[in-house]
């Protein structure tokens, strides 16, 4: 994934949000009155620790729609199935060892009769902690005394033909995350952070994997070297700036996409401030320039001696620079492939893909004998196109976020004979989660996201000698859509997730000022909120540190429009933690932000999606389900004929042919009165138009006429008599036509 100094990756996969626009966020946030909250002391409640993480089973009935992870999403309308057949288990890993409390199972009507609960402290040796033979469905409950960090249920019995069937397995206890009312910094990590860095020389360095069999290392100089790290997000001219902040977290190494001129800029900061830089190189078609190409890697012969020139144009270039560590062929191709072909000929050209990589490394190797290879993609599924065909790479490498902790398992079952780095990670993305309430990929907490990096450096940590190490996503600077969701930097604002990983690290945070730590988010109503009217946004914030907190609410519309950008909202402060924010006028699910500052360089930033709808109108719609009619509609796109706009359904619409005017009119079947109309206009709206009626649909009178219009949704008032009702369109907003996802006449 990248975000500042390269494009967006864009597969059928996933779609995350990438650059767009300027970062609203610059040295501060635009701040708001202060909002000045005591932070308080740690709860003794027992807290629920199983939530969004890690979940696997002994079957899934269907893996798209009951998972494993259902059961532990939060959501009592998702659950996990297994098949029809005894024994079953669901299995969850904590992240780390944790002092359980109790245990509560919500069962679906498939429920286990027979079963076992079970704690294990290495996921391989299992001690059962409570069992029952006389379970009768409904919700469990019961209480647990023990300490562990992977817990299951193993169902012996099923209570009828079905399989086992839970909405959600919750475990609660202290001590296997951060808990979320304790606003303070959690202290120690106990993670092993791995070998002593080795500092960067004035010359050049000699780089290798050595060892063998599950005990390798990557060596640097002959020391042996721990890869500690993020991808690099600012602009290379400004990295004297950020590599002090970046070293400050414990970090040893940044990874980039691209290498160019411009590289040596981000080399020369690197080895001034004692950090190594793994160098990238694009292939297409992998989220790099041109990422939409595809690629024939089985002849276009032209394509691949130009890429492979230009790759040994830099590592000849670069190749005795001092910061270097590595070089890293491509990109996320294999995956990226998916979208140009299919079958038997995609799995051709994946395989002459991974032979190309080997090509260039053998390449690499001749002009740099120094430095290892290897080559990056999405997931763990392009490493048996790696195994098969590109052996002269050194090492494996893999793009994981949520799935990160279980990559060590799919290396162990693929049998592979080189170690691997995890050239991405963190949090899980927008592909990995499940859905809100409104339909869009609920993204982690603030909370959950600083946990995260810590739980995903333990999970390589454990796998010693395989895995060696990561360049976690990302150290970027931007505040928008994708900035929020995976930077840790924003606006020059150090986030949570940037302390945990620091003490991950080993760095000593405890006499550091922290960020503001957001518990709670709620949008009462956030299913549906009036266009252009007021709503509430709360939360619950508090900052460790005491400091004053300045806080202030944006909006993003990517689920309406695609925009990455976030705007800052109208909005008021009527009470701590409390907001009145005017609703944008676009219909659609949006995402409402808070980022709460504390005035020395930290953010906490909390996110929920809210959905615009047309505000209620008092009276009787009498266009409702009436024929109408168009000057045009667009034919070629889906069924967007003038009916659609008289329908009730807000998600369909008539949209006309491009073209600067139009006219849509409908039938109210008889000549009536009314006197209010609203339109819900979709993107292309109308600037400029007359509301008309006629007795016969021939002669025309105009009752209502709108300048200046800049979509959403219109409210106008009318005093008007009718059998026909027509827009007259004469002016639009955009350069498309027009387009109506609604209208209605009403009676009052």
């Amino acid at each position: 994934m990248t975000i500042t100094g390269s494009p967006g990756v864009r597969t059928a996969r996933r779609q995350r949000g990438g650059r767009a626009g300027a970062a609203v966020l610059t040295a501060g946030l635009l701040a708001a009155a202060a909002l000045v909250v005591p932070a308080t002391t740690a709860q003794a409640e027992p807290v629920l620790l199983s939530q969004g993480r890690p979940a696997t089973a002994s079957s899934e009935e269907n893996p798209d729609y009951t998972p494993a992870r259902a059961a532990v999403d939060g959501d009592l309308t998702t659950r996990w199935a297994s098949e029809f057949s005894d024994p079953q288990w669901i299995r969850v890993d904590l992240g780390r060892s944790a002092d359980l409390d109790r245990v509560e199972l919500v069962w679906e009507s498939a429920y286990s009769t027979t079963y076992e609960f079970q704690v294990s402290d290495d996921g391989a040796s299992w001690r059962t902690v409570y069992s029952t033979s006389s379970g009768d469905g409904g919700t469990d409950e019961f209480a647990v005394d023990a300490t562990a960090r992977h817990v299951r249920l193993l169902s012996t019995a099923r209570s009828g033909g079905y399989g086992n069937s839970l909405w959600e397995l919750r475990v609660f206890g202290e001590g296997g995350g951060t808990d979320p009312g304790d606003p303070g910094d959690p202290g120690p990590v106990d993670v092993d952070p791995g070998h002593p860095d080795v500092p960067v020389g004035s010359g050049p360095s000699t780089v290798e994997v050595v060892g063998g069999d599950g005990d390798w290392d990557l060596q640097v100089d002959g020391r042996p070297y721990t890869v500690r790290g993020f991808t690099w997000g600012p602009a290379f001219s400004t990295a004297d700036h950020y590599m002090p902040m970046l070293r400050d977290m414990g970090a040893n190494t940044v990874r980039t996409w691209g290498t160019g001129a411009d590289t040596r800029e981000l080399l020369d900061s690197a080895a001034e401030h004692d950090v190594r830089v793994v160098m990238g190189f694009w292939l297409l078609p992998g989220g790099g320039p041109g990422s939409g190409g595809c690629i024939d890697y089985r002849n276009d012969t032209a394509y691949k001696n130009e890429a492979r020139a230009d790759i040994l144009r830099w590592v000849e270039e670069y190749r005795d620079h001092p910061a270097v560590l590595m070089w890293n062929i491509g990109n996320e191709s294999l995956l990226g492939l998916q979208n140009c072909y299919s079958g038997t000929e995609l799995e051709e050209i994946r395989n002459a893909y991974a032979a190309f990589v080997n090509e260039v490394s053998v390449a690499v190797h001749q002009a740099d004998a120094n430095h290892p290879t290897t080559s990056t993609d999405a997931w763990v599924g392009a490493w048996p196109y790696i195994e098969r065909n590109a052996p002269d790479l050194d090492l494996l490498s893999v793009n994981a976020y949520g799935d990160l902790c279980n990559v060590p398992t799919a290396w162990e079952e693929g049998g592979y004979d080189r170690p691997y780095l995890i050239t991405e990670g963190g949090a899980a993305g927008e592909w990995e989660v499940p859905d809100d309430v409104n339909g869009v990929p609920d993204e982690p907490t603030d909370l959950e996201k600083e946990r995260a990096y810590v739980d995903s450096w333990q999970c390589l940590r454990e796998h010693d000698g395989v895995a060696l190490g990561a360049t976690f996503f990302h150290f970027g600077i931007e505040g928008d859509f994708g900035g929020v969701w995976f930077n840790v930097i924003p606006g020059d604002n150090r986030r949570l997730g940037y302390y945990a990983i620091a003490r991950a690290w080993g760095v000593d945070t405890s006499g550091r000022n922290t960020p503001p730590r957001i518990t709670a988010m709620d949008v009462p109503g956030s299913t549906s909120v009036a266009a252009g009217e007021e709503f509430t946004v709360t939360v619950d914030v508090a900052d460790p540190d005491g400091d004053a907190i300045d806080a202030t609410v944006m909006l993003n519309s990517k689920y309406v429009n695609g925009a990455g950008g976030i705007a800052q909202a109208e909005f008021t402060q009527t009470g701590p933690g409390t907001f009145r924010v005017r609703a944008p006028e676009m219909l659609g699910v949006w995402k409402v932000y808070v980022f709460a500052e504390d005035g020395n360089g930290n953010v906490g930033v909390e996110t929920r999606s809210f959905r615009v709808v047309a505000p209620p109108v008092d009276g009787t719609n009498i266009a409702r389900g009436k024929t109408a009619t168009a000057s045009s509609f667009d034919p070629w796109n889906g069924d967007w004929t003038p009916g659609r706009a008289v329908d009730g359904d807000v998600t369909s619409r008539w949209a006309s042919e491009w073209g600067p005017s139009a006219w849509w009119q409908v039938d109210l079947g008889s000549v009536q009165s009314f006197d209010h109309v609203q339109l819900v206009w979709e993107t292309a709206y109308g600037k400029a138009y007359e509301v008309q009626v006629s007795d016969d649909g021939n002669s025309w009178t105009t009752v209502r006429t709108v300048t200046g219009g800049d979509g959403g949704v219109d409210s106008l008032d009318v005093d008007a008599r009718g059998r026909y009702v027509r827009l007259n369109l004469t002016e639009r907003g955009t350069e498309w036509g027009y387009s109506l996802y609604e209208v209605g006449i009403y009676q009052q």
